[in-house]
């Protein structure tokens, strides 16, 4: 059995043995399609024979993908989380992230590998709000986050989770403002479902607060020709990943994104970035109802589309764009398309532009 060490949920600890035969017990208690159940059904899958366990992409930028990764580096990458944050037997870790994705089982591996307590809940926009007792260590998406942040019971647990990770996202700069006040430890994590989570961190607050990512040990970055970053992380992935994500590096080799060169638009031999548009609206816009993305276009080659989620002015945010950022089409959609992860769907957002002007 692989590999064999209990597991404490709940406060409630298991052996090996009893963790990989949850899945019965915990879908007749929750119900077949509960989130409990599909804890009971990984860990079925975790404590089984074989070294390889499946994981989804998150399918932001195309179709999500299914992948076969080995369970030995899934441990590596737990050790590394854990070593870089001192998370010491006994303590808490949250889960509040669905299981079929890279995030929510490493947390559930970590949990396992430095005999921490997991306190799971369904995975919703407030995750905090039911929780009687704080975690140790909690990882959360944005959205997550910033509905926390919105709700002063939620807020007040926030402050008091001692490491608190967000990725799965951009944290947008009115966010991060509001998070660099806080108490406890609060970081940004870089990392994909091939690294098999984070392979870097920065702080988002206190006295080491940065914009830079520092890689943890055993993790070689460099820059390709395009300016996209090239991960050398064998106890992760045996290959060499080359990113989209384009970076610059600083005098002590961490680094910092610019963008995803899949997220550039060309339009009229000036190339923009969708980020950097994105930021610069943050501004004046309500956080989540906006979006860029393009359209083909025969003169300009792309046309800069904003999909907006509410009838809402944006003369003043349009206006305080450079010339070649601002879009050629303002179209109202009210539900913004996100992958389960929570991310922009960057390619259903060229569908959807594309198909309202063809209605037009």
């Amino acid at each position: 059995m692989f590999p064999n060490k209990d597991i404490t949920i709940n406060g409630k600890t298991y052996t090996a043995e009893e963790a990989a035969n949850l899945k019965g017990t915990l879908a007749s208690i929750y119900g077949k399609d509960s989130f409990m159940s599909s804890l009971g059904e990984f860990l079925a899958e975790w404590y089984n024979s074989s070294p390889l366990i499946k994981v989804h992409t998150s399918g932001s930028t195309g179709t999500p993908k299914e992948l076969w990764v080995e369970k030995k580096r899934m441990i590596n990458s737990a050790r590394m989380t854990v070593s870089f944050l001192g998370l010491k037997a006994g303590d808490s870790a949250l889960l509040c992230m669905p299981l079929p994705y890279i995030a929510g089982k490493m947390v559930v591996v970590r949990s396992i590998i430095a005999s921490l307590n997991l306190m799971a809940v369904t995975p919703c926009g407030r995750p905090l709000q039911c929780l009687t007792k704080i975690p140790d260590f909690a990882a959360m998406i944005p959205m997550q986050v910033f509905n926390s942040l919105k709700h002063p019971e939620d807020r007040e647990k926030l402050m008091k989770i001692r490491h608190l990770i967000i990725g799965g996202g951009a944290i947008d700069k009115k966010m991060a403002e509001e998070l660099e006040s806080f108490p406890n430890s609060v970081w940004s994590t870089y990392g994909m479902t091939e690294t098999l989570s984070h392979i870097a961190l920065r702080r988002l607050n206190g006295k080491a607060a940065s914009e830079w990512y520092t890689p943890f040990d055993n993790v070689s970055l460099t820059i390709s020709d395009e300016g996209t970053l090239i991960i050398s992380a064998p106890s992760v992935n045996p290959e060499t990943l080359i990113t989209n994500d384009i970076v610059e590096f600083n005098e002590q080799r961490q680094f910092r994104i610019l963008g995803r060169k899949d997220n550039t638009i060309n339009t009229g031999g000036i190339k923009v970035q969708i980020e950097q548009v994105e930021e610069k609206l943050s501004h004046y816009l309500p956080e989540g109802s906006y979006m860029i993305t393009s359209v083909p276009d025969s003169k300009f080659g792309e046309k800069i589309v904003m999909l907006i989620s509410q009838e809402m002015n944006t003369d003043n945010a349009v206006n305080s764009l450079p010339l070649y950022w601002k879009p050629k089409h303002i179209i109202h959609f009210p539900r913004l398309p996100l992958t389960g992860t929570g991310k922009p769907d960057r390619a259903k957002a060229k569908v959807i532009a594309s198909e309202q002007l063809q209605c037009k």
